[in-house]
């Protein structure tokens, strides 16, 4: 979410005219290329190009620019795109981007008419017949489910003579096979634009080798793994014009083809994929261990290493829908595989349509001269009929290897594996999935893996993906129309080269936890072990990892003790190179998008290795979620991918990306932005009073949060710009609000907590206090009222004033009461509450909707949201206050203190104390080294609209939090005194 603040933040004040209406006079009878914002002088464009400008009816992309920064093989992806619709009358525009399979989408975008329109990731619902009732103004973004590139497509009217702004990005994780990345970039943007840029950037911790930038690839399985795709030349010619920047450790590689150039290629804006190759540099040991904000990611790839023994049993679909080149093609790729099997390794081939057929039955042969002939006449005696027994063929296999697995001849350290291919779905024996899978576990007793390869359209690819994932494989899909035969063989060559098996990654057990998958059952040559995980002794100096495997007849132990403060340092130093290289990127032609993204990119890396173990994590739960054998452990799976999938903002496949359309009128411009009136005796906000609590009351479904489009638009000279915002604020549960409420979040423990301050008024409390390490503090002063009628208080406190200060660059603060904000940055500012108002003052930013919130931005990487409750005809015990939100916090230290601050970096667990006598048994919050009675209760918060059951502290949350209430107190609205050092002990 912090990318596309900043990004939104840049587009918006980079070029206002770029997203609001044309002038009249840009469009007459005549075209003119100046229209298109070409970056080629117009009598460079031959007559060709121009015809099809002019002949252009969509609308027509005037620049799209992808910029990518790799770092440490975790990629972020920004693409840019800019559309004209020249015409008077409204015109639909289609933005439509290829992205790999294995990546998710964080966020998209769109600025049509000046007003922004920024998507929201929400859970999927179950699936229910109710297609009708879904708003003609709400689109989904969820991607096709095109296995081996997604397309994501988003269709919008664009108002006549008008520009739209589509801004869509995606993070993903570079796998390493056969001793490479791969990134891949799809230019596809259906017709020549004005112009195209590409910007990619590798930065790693270790030194750059091997970088190739490959012609441009076309072709449906494009986006497949250097493995599949063909062979290319032994040195490939990038496409012209690239250029490439090596460095030892920072690579930048940018193609910027003019519209002349692109024509060249080809006119229908097809350009195909920009492939690029690398491998870093690797020491012996035990890998790449970095660490970064509290979580680390270690990359273990060895080398050098003798290979292990295989026993491979092939089993092959031959049936009738087999016949001609999917035949033809398996038959070339297991020739060429017969040649590279070791001495040492063992064998069969088995064929399957309704009867199975075994080459040797009851054994795995050895590889030898006259074994590899009489495997070549089987093969090619192959014959297409009949129909598709799988269950049957697994059987057999299995069979096979386990008789021979039993027997004196196997090596106890080989690797054994199953390579299954089919073309369709069972059709013959057994038919239901969920018995295929079942007779498979109990089939492979867990002593080999599986890794199955399905052919074309027709196959059950969740059953060949369950059947892989339950039995530590991997499936791979071959399209249609792909080379199976190359394809066949690229996967074999991955996994031909077993050099471990059984690997066991360890680390102090007391200094980590929520640690992904750490344990792998074989390790090929070529690829890689990515683990990540969060670090939970802060004060630990050194990290103990070992490393145990087996190799042959040879069982390995490593161990080592990584030192965290110096490995966070070099990591530091690492992201600082790679931001320092984003910032120093070209800026194309026209556009200072490129400048912009790469510091909002630079920001964003800062926090890699977290959103790096978030993707993985996600990535774990929804293998594990194919792999559950019962209904609640799926359910407990989906829900902690779904947790995860939102605090990461990723479209997954648990996940909905939904973003409002604009509503477009006949005559071509834009409906007006709908304003919504109070009702007499109401509050302007929502709700303007929040409830009391509601003893063990269960929470109703959250209504839509309060708000307007809170995305921090900005200009760049520090003045206010009005512009029509209805987008909901997207905010944590963690905040301070009504009399004063707090509620704290633990997303990691799943636990929320709420506790009271009944302070005095007049009393200035500190809510965040950062003020040594990031430099930001927030304080929050009281004022009273009389309680209402029937309450057992004699008064009521709330937030009449929010105050934040931040002391980085320069000093600056945004005062915040129910009427007005004072922004004091470079100039000082008075702005009114009950206006949409968006300013940049350099460290602060803030943006009002009117009479709703104000959402304030510091550095891009925190951000706070306060809700306006405001009354317009208040009763005796009714006052205008403030509700205090935590947006974002990534910005502010482990350090952070204060009433709401101290908990941003801490975790909770939850106990139950045995009953004693008659009374119940009592709950205790574990925090830090003290034990917190509970009890549980329900809190209404985003002005009413939600309820979120929560862990009741009593006693103005004493032991709850650090020292006293009066530790808390601060002298004025502007005191960022550093933090007191209360005790609280048991």
């Amino acid at each position: 979410m912090l990318l596309l603040l900043l990004l939104l933040t840049s587009l918006v004040c980079l070029s206002p005219g770029a997203l609001g209406q044309l002038e009249e006079s840009q469009f007459g009878d005549e075209i003119d290329l100046t229209d298109f914002d070409l970056d080629i002088a117009p009598r460079r464009v031959p007559r060709q190009v121009k015809t099809m400008l002019a002949k252009e009816t969509k609308p027509h992309i005037q620049e799209l620019s992808i910029k990518t920064t790799i770092i440490s093989r975790y990629a972020f992806t920004a693409v840019y795109c800019a559309m004209l619709n020249r015409h008077s009358a409204a015109t639909e525009g289609v933005f439509q981007f290829q992205i790999p399979a294995d990546a998710y989408v964080s966020n998209f975008t769109m600025i049509i008419g000046g007003r922004v329109y920024q998507s929201e990731v929400r859970p999927k619902e179950k699936r229910v017949k109710q297609e009708s009732g879904r708003s003609r103004n709400k689109a989904s973004g969820d991607a096709s489910p095109e296995p081996e590139v997604e397309v994501f497509k988003m269709t919008a009217y664009i108002p006549g003579r008008n520009r739209a702004v589509f801004l869509l990005t995606y993070e993903e994780l570079l796998q390493r096979r056969l001793g490479r990345y791969e990134h891949v970039t799809s230019l596809r943007p259906m017709q020549l634009v004005s112009r195209l840029s590409l910007d990619v950037t590798i930065a790693d911790h270790s030194a750059i080798t091997d970088l190739q930038v490959l012609p441009l690839r076309n072709g449906r399985s494009s986006s497949s793994s250097g493995s599949n795709a063909p062979k290319t030349p032994a040195k490939p010619e990038p496409p012209f014009p690239t250029v490439v920047n090596k460095q030892k450790n920072v690579c930048k590689i940018t193609f910027s083809p003019n519209i002349v150039q692109q024509a060249k290629i080809t006119t229908s804006g097809l350009l195909g994929d920009f492939v690029i190759r690398y491998d870093v540099q690797r020491d012996m040991g035990i890998g790449d261990i970095q660490v970064l904000n509290g979580h680390f990611v270690h990359y273990f790839a060895p080398k050098d290493l003798p290979v292990v023994p295989k026993n491979v049993v092939f089993v092959i679909d031959t049936s009738a829908s087999m016949l001609g080149t999917k035949i033809r093609q398996t038959k070339d790729a297991l020739f060429t595989i017969l040649r590279d099997l070791r001495p040492g390794d063992h064998f069969n081939f088995i064929s399957f349509s309704n009867k199975i057929k075994v080459w040797k039955p009851h054994e795995l042969v050895p590889v030898t001269p006259l074994n590899i002939r009489d495997a070549k006449k089987f093969i090619f005696t192959l014959a297409t009929t009949g129909g598709t027994n799988i269950d049957d063929a697994i059987q057999t296999g299995s069979s096979l290897l386990r008789h021979y697995l039993s027997g004196p001849d196997a090596s106890p350290n080989s690797v054994s594996l199953i390579i299954f291919l089919t073309d369709g779905r069972p059709t013959v024996g057994e038919v239901q999935s969920t018995a295929i899978l079942g007779n498979t576990r109990s089939a492979v007793e867990d002593k080999f893996c599986i890794f199955t390869i399905g052919i074309g359209n027709d196959v059950d690819y969740r059953l060949l993906e369950r059947m892989a994932l339950e039995n530590c494989g991997m499936m791979r899909r071959i399209n249609e129309d792909a080379d199976a035969s190359a394809m066949l063989k690229g996967f074999y060559d991955e996994i031909g080269t077993p050099l471990l098996s059984d690997i066991r990654i360890n680390y102090t057990e007391d200094s980590v936890q929520y640690v992904t998958q750490h344990l792998f059952t074989n390790y090929f040559n070529g690829s890689e072990m990515v683990i990540a995980g969060k670090l939970t002794n802060k004060s630990a100096e050194l990290l103990h990892v070992q490393v145990t495997a087996s190799n042959n007849d040879k069982s390995i132990i490593m161990e080592t003790d990584v030192p965290l403060k110096h490995r966070q340092m070099e990591t530091e130093r690492h992201v600082k190179a790679a931001t320092t290289a984003i910032a120093a990127g070209a800026k194309p032609p026209g556009s200072g998008f490129t400048q912009e993204v790469g510091a909002a990119l630079g920001s964003v890396a800062e926090d890699f290795v977290e959103r790096l173990w978030g993707f993985l994590s996600v990535k774990e739960g929804l293998r594990s979620r194919l792999r559950s054998q019962t209904s609640r452990e799926r359910e407990g799976h989906i829900q902690q991918a779904t947790n995860l999938s939102l605090a990461y903002h990723f479209l997954t496949p648990l996940t909905n990306l939904v973003v409002e359309k604009p509503e477009v009128l006949a005559d071509g411009t834009m409906a007006p932005a709908p304003t919504v009136s109070p009702v007499a005796g109401e509050a302007v906000s929502p709700a303007n009073e929040l409830p009391g609590d509601i003893e063990d009351e269960k929470p109703g479904n959250p209504s839509r949060k309060p708000g307007g489009q809170t995305s921090s638009l900005r200009n760049t000279i520090g003045k206010a710009e009005r512009r029509p915002a209805k987008k909901s604020v997207t905010i944590s549960k963690t905040s301070a609000d009504g009399d004063p409420h707090f509620v704290v979040e633990f997303p990691l423990s799943k636990l929320t907590v709420c506790f009271n301050i009944n302070g005095e008024p007049g009393h200035v409390l500190r809510l965040v206090s950062d003020h040594k390490y990031s430099g930001v503090t927030v304080n929050g002063k009281l004022i009273g009222a009389p309680a209402p009628p029937g309450s057992h208080k004699q008064q009521r406190t709330y937030f009449s004033t929010i105050t934040i200060v931040v002391d980085r660059p320069k000093r600056s603060y945004i005062e915040v009461t129910p009427k007005k904000v004072i922004l004091d940055g470079r100039d000082r500012m008075v702005l009114p509450c009950h206006s949409t108002v968006a300013v940049d003052s350099g460290a602060l930013s803030v943006s009002i909707v009117g009479k709703s919130n104000v959402t304030v931005t510091v550095g891009g990487n925190i951000s706070f949201v306060i809700l306006l409750h405001q009354y317009k005809n208040p009763a005796p015990y009714q006052r205008d206050h403030l509700g205090f939100y935590i947006g974002r916090s990534k910005g502010l230290s482990h350090n952070c203190h204060g009433l709401l601050g101290q908990f941003l970096y801490e975790e909770v667990g939850l106990a139950q104390l045995p009953a004693q006598g008659d009374m119940k048994p009592l709950s205790v919050l574990k925090v830090k080294d003290r034990s917190v009675p509970v009890v549980q209760k329900s809190r209404r918060i985003y002005s009413g609209t939600q309820s979120v059951d929560c862990w009741f502290a009593r006693n103005n949350a004493a032991k709850l939090i650090d020292g006293q209430y009066e530790d808390y107190l601060a002298s004025h609205m502007f005191d960022t005194g550093d933090r007191p050092h209360g005790t609280n002990r048991m």
